[in-house]
């Protein structure tokens, strides 16, 4: 079983905000879920991120692995660190042909 955390999403039509939740990742996105974190408003200026940081520690130190978007607002807010190592290139560079 694969164990994530991630974003459910809620709110209204055109309003959206969001939940970080641990779950299994074979369910829905907005299925039923193991442990609730967190919560995070996009649509505030500046973005409202509020995150149970034991919570969050505990899960990743189970093995839960986060998505791209939560691993990101999970080292903006401090719960992370930072990777040292960039990410690879999603393009292949092409070579010129002389």
């Amino acid at each position: 079983m694969a164990v994530k955390m991630r974003l459910t999403r809620m709110g209204d039509k055109k309003s959206p905000f969001y939940r970080i939740v641990v779950t299994d990742s074979r369910n829905a996105r907005d299925g039923a879920y193991i442990d609730k974190v967190g919560h995070y408003n996009p649509t505030t200026v500046p973005a409202e991120i509020v995150i149970d940081v034991e919570k969050a520690k505990d899960w990743l130190a189970k093995g839960v692995q986060p998505t791209d978007t939560v691993k990101n607002i999970l080292v903006n807010t401090g719960v992370m660190p930072k990777p040292t190592k960039l990410s690879p290139a999603k393009t292949k560079v092409r070579k010129s042909s002389k």
